[in-house]
């Protein structure tokens, strides 16, 4: 691994070096570039779940005034991929609700809307199928789940400990569909000129995007160029392209030379941009008397799309998180009709602690002891999995600390004895896991100007993270130079390449990039490099990786308020304090982990895609009838983090945040409502009804 960098301008809190072109509006996402002679286009979407297509009329959309051409199976571009959610307009046959099966491009955008109300589309209709359920006889077991852990995993006899064992938990748990809505919606500017395409897209990997529609549309990877310097959120429903992207593509292919627009509204977001599968959970656990955990199994059933498998890593967040001699993991997948889920944030391990986290204050309530001493009591000395010491673990010391700064203590175990006016009250606590990723593939380049300035470039994106002030950070103390000799480019493939923004991996991988780049640049042009020197860098392997388990951890607590005549839910303050090694900048992460908190407490209370079986259809697939948390839902958040060294991570010590803050969120909300009512909420969202018995 490349050796360490000394802070000095990482751990600052410097302001947002994006923020005044944010707030003036000079920071353009992908729909906003200007285009000139631009073309709009406008899907024609499926209205079954199953089926093929018999027919398409075309021909009153076509007859529309400023109407270019309407894109079909029929006479769409072919496409080499074996991806069928990307293979859009390939063939006849319909696989979910709300599958891409026509476009229109028009001049203007009204015109393309209303012209693709005017296709008819006559469907040979086949019975579909969208029900979950732990009964199915079609249950399977996938290869792996994402994105490469082995798919159950079993230590010890855990059937024999829990017929033994002095106490037992044995409960299901369910979360429900849930959807990314980012604040930019999926968007598009596609531009085909000759054998180049060009593209600003609303995506978290440039270069993700290239190395996947290339070969797709049948071009080179360099003929495929891809802009995306700002971005407005993403949460993993922009990690891997989706159809809109090849749609936007097919479109400009067939007007070439003239751009063409394509931006998702909320409703097509839900079929089409992914979303997080609805677990079923059994979380089974056993203890001795004093609460020590003599066995722990975590099973799960999830769905998939049947054109293309995702599985959700739900129940891996239990091989790390306590120890036992006993413990058993599992996933069965059930094939479906529906849109192909994906990543959201922090797949696997947020509903995965969910389930675990409330089982745990179970446990704690059936032995009699405070949840936090029972998770310190099973606190263990090495990775239960693989039986490596962890490069840091600082778990205890983040409960511990957390409940002092919470007000804890004293706490009063008996549930639903605590009232302000009308109003039960209740605390809960859950832990937080999120491993330390890393992901191939990112190179860095720095050029040393005329005035002593250094040109870093690296294709990474910022989601409006923070990626353009923390890596300029990083760049400074790696290059030992003030941060205002950083003249940072990142956002497009026309930068070296870089991995994706995805599953807290960024400043990781891109950092370890720029240091390498920064160490070669001294090695080859000395200590003060003389203008128009240049090196390139790359992340390279860390020779810990086999040497120790690398994860951060958090503690979360929530205060949570029910109404005792009507059930609803309130939590007026909440703390989350975290051990994720070396923070960048204190401003933009407590952002993030702010974001991410507030994220699990809109898991807790609101999100729940409603889908109907009968149709295979999410029927609130829009803001009125898809809740997210708003200003109003949100008391004190409040936020910290231990000063962790971890030497092991990579050159900055950091260990990625952002995923963690939603993790273990929407437990310890659930156990503070269980605290507060003495009714436990085994199933998301806390909707008032789950209190009013």
């Amino acid at each position: 691994m490349t050796r360490a960098v000394t802070p000095r301008a990482m751990g600052t809190d410097h302001e947002r070096l994006d923020g005044r072109a944010k707030v003036t509006g000079t920071a353009p996402y992908a729909c906003e570039y200007p285009t000139e002679d631009t073309v709009h286009l406008h899907p024609v979407q499926a209205a079954v779940a199953r089926g093929r297509i018999t027919s398409i009329d075309t021909a009153a959309a076509e007859a529309l005034d400023g109407v270019h051409a309407v894109l079909t199976h029929l006479n769409a571009p072919p496409l080499y991929t074996e991806d069928r959610e990307l293979a859009v307009l390939q063939s006849d046959e319909i696989s979910f609700r709300g599958q891409l099966v026509g476009a229109v491009i028009a001049d203007h955008p009204e015109i393309a809307r209303h012209a693709a109300d005017l296709v008819r589309v006559t469907v040979d209709q086949q019975l579909h199928d969208a029900r979950l359920s732990t009964e199915r006889d079609d249950l399977y077991k996938p290869d792996v789940v994402n994105p490469a852990f082995d798919t159950d995993t079993r230590d010890g006899d855990v059937e024999t400990a829990m017929a033994a064992a002095e106490h037992t938990i044995d409960q299901r748990y369910t979360t429900p569909m849930e959807h990314n809505n980012p604040m930019e919606p999926h968007s598009s500017i596609a531009l085909w000129d000759g054998e180049q395409l060009t593209l600003h897209d609303s995506t978290q990997g440039a270069h993700t995007v290239r190395s996947t529609l290339a070969p797709a549309l049948g071009l080179a990877p360099e003929s495929v160029h891809v802009v995306a310097r700002h971005v407005g959120g993403g949460f993993g429903a922009k990690g891997m392209p989706h159809a809109n992207v090849v749609l936007a593509a097919l479109a400009a292919r067939h007007v070439p030379g003239r751009p063409v627009k394509f931006a998702l509204t909320r409703q097509q977001m839900f079929p089409l941009a992914g979303h997080r599968t609805p677990t079923l959970q059994r979380m089974r656990l056993a203890s001795d008397g004093d609460g020590r955990l003599t066995a722990l199994a975590h099973d799960v059933v999830e769905h998939t799309s049947r054109i293309k498998e995702f599985a959700e890593q739900t129940a891996v967040c239990s091989r790390n998180m306590y120890a036992t001699p006993n413990r058993s993991t599992s996933h069965r997948l059930a094939p479906l009709d529906v849109p192909v889920p994906s990543w959201m944030r922090a797949p696997g391990e947020c509903p995965g602690m969910f389930a675990a986290e409330v089982a745990m204050d179970e446990l704690a309530t059936e032995v009699g002891v405070d949840p936090i001493e029972l998770r310190l009591r099973n606190e263990p000395d090495t990775d239960p999995e693989t039986g490596l010491p962890f490069s840091s673990r600082n778990l205890a010391a983040c409960l511990q600390q957390g409940a002092e700064r919470f007000g804890w203590n004293p706490h009063d175990p008996e549930p639903g004895t605590r009232r302000h006016r009308d109003w039960l009250v209740g605390t809960g606590v859950a832990s937080s896991i999120y491993p330390v990723f890393r992901m191939a593939g990112s190179t860095a380049t720095i050029t040393v100007d005329d005035a002593g300035n250094h040109l870093v470039e690296i294709g990474a994106t910022d989601i409006g993270t923070g990626t353009w002030t923390a890596l300029t950070q990083i760049s400074a103390d790696a290059l030992e130079v003030p941060v205002e000799r950083i003249d940072l480019r990142i956002g497009g493939t026309d930068l070296p390449e870089a991995s994706v923004e995805g599953g807290s991996t960024g400043i990781t991988c891109w950092g370890s990039a720029i240091v390498d780049a920064a160490h070669r640049l001294r090695a080859e042009h000395g200590d003060s490099p003389q203008a128009n020197a240049r090196a390139t860098g790359s992340q390279q392997d860390n020779p810990d990786t086999g040497r120790f388990a690398m994860h951060a951890f958090g503690a979360q607590f929530a205060e949570v308020h029910v109404h005792a005549d009507t059930g609803e839910v309130r939590v007026p303050r909440m703390l989350g304090i975290f051990a994720a090694g070396r923070i960048i900048n204190p401003r933009t992460a407590r952002s993030q982990f702010l974001g991410g908190m507030t994220m699990g407490l809109s898991m807790a209370l609101h999100e729940d895609s409603v889908l109907d079986p009968r149709f295979g259809h999410v029927v609130n697939h829009d803001f009125a009838g898809y809740h997210i948390a708003s200003n109003a839902d949100i008391g004190d958040i409040d936020i910290t983090w231990l000063d962790e060294d971890d030497p092991y991570v990579n050159p900055m010590g950091s260990k990625g945040i952002g995923e963690i803050g939603i993790v273990g969120t929407a437990a310890a909300i659930a156990n503070a409502a269980y605290h507060a009512t003495g009714i436990r909420a085994r199933d998301l969202p806390l909707t008032p009804d789950t209190f009013l018995t």
